[in-house]
């Protein structure tokens, strides 16, 4: 390997959103840092398989609001 064009290689301890921790090898921050995950496997909805609409800026209401009379109609 060429000295000096890596980065360091170091202990983080990785935080998960219910609380649980682990300890892994990374080039993220500094020995010793905390990563706090906002998604882990936990909360996912790929992984919990509940899904929620988030509405950012108004989007999801916009949508609605173009598309209420598509639908089926019983």
């Amino acid at each position: 390997m060429k000295k000096d064009i890596h980065p360091d290689y170091h202990e983080i301890i990785v935080q998960a959103t219910d609380g649980s921790t682990f300890k892994t090898r990374s080039t993220w921050g500094a020995e010793g840092d905390t990563l706090k995950l906002d998604i882990d496997p936990k909360t996912h909805p790929a992984w919990t398989g509940v899904h929620r609409l988030v509405d950012s800026g108004g989007q999801l209401a916009k949508f609605n609001k173009r598309f209420k009379d598509f639908g089926i109609k019983g």
